[in-house]
């Protein structure tokens, strides 16, 4: 009886391993292949993030705060008036504002004539500047004009 059962426990092990080969054999392939795959992703990662931060250094800071929404904008009401009076309570010559603005003293000059409109962009500006108030737009002066 010995005999019979360590033949039979070798022929189960035999046909057990045989069958253990066929499941593993695949799922080390395939896990061979997921490691590869994971390894090219975490290349692929670290390209991009170098990528980022050097994109990051590459563009310029943002150069103005006064950002506004279109909606904002639409609603302002612009009158050479307002303008002359927003000016006076940042206390800034029309120098100061073509120079916040992006315009020459002419234009500047002009608009509080009330013989032109600012566009839209100018407007944006404008609008900003209601925002920051005097300390916020010294503050924007002197980084414009350390450039």
């Amino acid at each position: 009886m010995g005999k019979m059962q360590s033949i039979i426990t070798s022929e189960v092990v035999r046909l057990s391993t045989g069958e253990m080969r066929k499941v593993w054999v695949p799922l080390r392939r395939e896990v061979r292949q997921l490691k590869g795959m994971v390894s090219q992703l975490r290349k692929s990662v670290s390209e991009l993030q170098r990528f980022m931060v050097q994109q990051e250094k590459l563009k310029p800071k943002q150069e103005n705060p006064l950002v506004v929404s279109r909606e904002e904008i639409e609603k302002s009401r612009f009158s050479p008036r307002l303008l002359s009076i927003l000016r006076k309570n940042l206390r800034i010559t029309q120098k100061e504002l073509a120079i916040l603005t992006g315009v020459t003293v002419g234009a500047a000059h002009l608009w509080e004539k009330g013989k032109f409109r600012p566009k839209d962009d100018k407007m944006a500006v404008l609008v900003g500047l209601r925002k920051l108030g005097p300390g916020g737009v010294r503050k924007l002066l002197e980084k414009r004009s350390n450039r």
